[in-house]
């Protein structure tokens, strides 16, 4: 069966490597703009259920998958698997061909893995990217980028299939600092906006007016509007993960060790989620540290 979305349409060869519940509806934009679109999960099921939803190619291997493709997509799991994903990458895709990794890693392995590529002429850019499942099927994310300016410019186009804002914030490394800062913003607003639903309800306030007074002046922020209806419901198996978000913190907070920031909030709200952890909630999304203040 032909594919109606490519006829007629031109291109990047790209390959998208990691078809979790951000990656998969990733790669769907980048075919639906018209990208020549292969694809390797580790999970061989999922990357064929994609490509019969999206007619593009799963391989069973990194290497059929990246085949001379002139851009290669990242969205794996940390450190680790990108530099293990990134070695087998580069002897396989395409000459002066990029790597766009998505995943939230340290800076360090950015740094790593832009000098391997280089050596043979390639380009590695990190760009992680924020604003969960949601942004991701509806390509709303904001993506924040470090590496060569020349070779953003080449995938910029592409990747704004998915993206709603995207940044280059400087050398390789700087999309990774930046979303660090992300993380830690939002850790300490959870946990404001958890302790404010948790003093309303201890004060005998109903929940639902006390949202409508502050959230339309200085206190509103998107953690509010999106998870204070579901917070004061005890709701949480959705969205992104403790176990996510504890990975994210802790690469600030070793960031931090090297850099001499004082993250002091930012160390706190990481052992409250430790907590959440310990009774189980490792799965459930950041808002779960209203859990911990109702036990």
């Amino acid at each position: 069966m032909s594919d109606p979305l490519s006829q007629g349409v031109g291109g990047m060869k790209t390959a998208f490597i990691g078809l979790g519940v951000m990656g998969y509806p990733m790669a769907g934009h980048l075919k639906t703009a018209g990208h020549e679109v292969s694809v390797f999960n580790r999970s061989p099921d999922k990357a064929r259920r994609w490509a019969a939803e999206h007619y593009g190619a799963a391989f069973e291997t990194v290497e059929e998958a990246v085949g001379g493709c002139e851009l290669v997509v990242l969205c794996v799991g940390n450190d680790d698997d990108v530099r293990s994903v990134a070695a087998r990458v580069l002897p396989a895709m395409g000459e002066a061909g990029v790597i766009v990794d998505h995943t939230t890693t340290s800076a360090v392995v950015a740094r790593e893995m832009a000098e391997l590529a280089g050596q043979s002429g390639r380009f590695f850019i990190d760009a992680p990217v924020s604003g969960g499942q949601v942004g991701a099927v509806n390509g709303q994310l904001t993506i924040m980028a470090g590496g060569d300016a020349a070779a953003f410019a080449r995938i910029e186009p592409v990747i704004d299939a998915y993206a709603k804002a995207i940044r280059r914030m400087g050398e390789v490394g700087t999309g990774q600092l930046t979303k660090m800062c992300n993380q830690i913003a939002i850790a300490s607003l959870v946990q404001g906006v958890a302790e404010a639903l948790h003093f309303a309800k201890r004060a005998g306030l109903p929940t639902d007016d006390v949202l409508a007074a502050i959230s339309k002046g200085a206190a509103q922020s998107w953690q509010m509007e999106n998870r204070w209806a579901t917070m004061a419901e005890g709701k949480f198996d959705f969205g992104f993960a403790v176990d996510w978000m504890r990975k994210d913190l802790g690469i600030a907070l070793d960031e931090a060790a090297r850099n001499g920031a004082r993250l002091e909030s930012t160390a706190m709200v990481d052992t409250f989620y430790s907590e959440v952890q310990a009774s189980g909630g490792n799965r459930w999304d950041t808002s779960s540290l209203v859990a911990r203040l109702e036990k």
